[in-house]
């Protein structure tokens, strides 16, 4: 029976190498000339934290961050924002937490979007992918197409599809 796995995941390497563009855009920056500027990667629980001196700088920053990231190839969405920055001294701090992996909530609103196109599969939430199977590969390549098109704030990757 064929199936595919849905999933939320950013490439560590790939991430990586952003941040290290980023850190050599921002070096050679006119506006950032002269002001003290950290960019830090946390690998192992997937934040970026940022450290500038002022407001207007910090949207600068994160601008440049999502441009060269969407350039890489990771979706502007990965990164959650919702967080504010905060001051610490004379410096203003943000810490950007990067989507690793479904959360149940968005599962279940992946699985509950599925379940009512109408579509003759069956998806089932296994940890933090969404595995999906249909008698025909045409019904699993209409789920994927419908859910690019929706309008969820979750980057997807559709992988390991098998017939």
């Amino acid at each position: 029976m064929p199936s595919f796995d849905i999933t939320s995941k950013v490439d560590l390497q790939t991430l990586d190498n952003a941040i290290n563009t980023v850190k050599k855009e921002i070096a050679n920056r006119f506006d950032f000339k002269d002001s003290p500027v950290e960019i830090e990667l946390n690998k192992k629980d997937f934040i970026v934290r940022l450290e500038v001196e002022s407001e207007m700088k910090m949207k600068q920053l994160i601008d440049v961050l999502i441009s060269r990231a969407m350039k890489q190839g990771i979706d502007g969405n990965a990164f959650n924002f919702e967080k504010d920055a905060y001051p610490s001294g004379k410096m203003i701090k943000k810490e950007i937490p990067v989507t690793n992996g479904l959360k149940q909530e968005e599962a279940k609103k992946i699985v509950k979007l599925i379940k009512d196109s109408g579509l003759k599969v069956q998806p089932a939430i296994m940890d933090d992918i969404i595995r999906v199977t249909g008698k025909k590969i045409d019904d699993l390549q209409a789920v994927i197409a419908m859910l690019n098109g929706s309008d969820l704030k979750v980057p997807l990757q559709f992988v390991n599809m098998k017939s």
